[in-house]
């Protein structure tokens, strides 16, 4: 893993944004009844999705060490909202798999520290937001209007 990530947002209009990190994109939208397009996943699905992906991966990876086969390894992941906030109190992680007889408990909990994003979301995380003001472009003779 990388010592550090960079990803960026740029906004497309209306509630809309693509993210991307690398050579990936995907775009972040929010439904129709929250003003948006509908046309990808929210904010906070995304987030929701990076915990389900990665906790996914981390179990299949545990697993793979130990030679176990883990057919049908479905991770999900539900938020319960505290009322009108803008945030979730809790979260479950739910593990699904064809373990046989494997101790799927086990693998989870030995999957555990190999979750990066769980792990950030258990720890003391540390966030700075910087405000860059960008200088407007220059205004052209020909864009600009005559008021009189």
């Amino acid at each position: 893993m990388a010592a550090s990530l960079h990803v960026e947002a740029r906004w497309t209009g209306a509630l809309s944004a693509a993210a991307s990190a690398r050579t990936h994109e995907l775009l972040v939208d929010e439904p129709v009844s929250a003003g948006g397009g509908d046309e990808g996943m929210m904010p906070t699905e995304v987030f929701f999705a990076g915990l389900a992906s990665c906790f996914c991966l981390a179990v299949a990876h545990v697993a793979a060490k130990r030679a176990i086969e883990l057919p049908g390894l479905n991770v999900a992941v539900d938020a319960e909202r505290i009322g009108r906030e803008l945030r979730y109190a809790r979260l479950r992680v739910e593990v699904s798999a064809t373990a046989g007889e494997h101790d799927l408990a086990a693998l989870v909990e030995r999957a555990k520290p190999f979750c990066w994003v769980s792990n950030m979301l258990a720890s003391d995380l540390e966030v700075t937001y910087v405000p860059i003001v960008l200088d407007a472009p220059p205004i052209s003779p020909s864009d600009s209007s005559d008021a009189r």
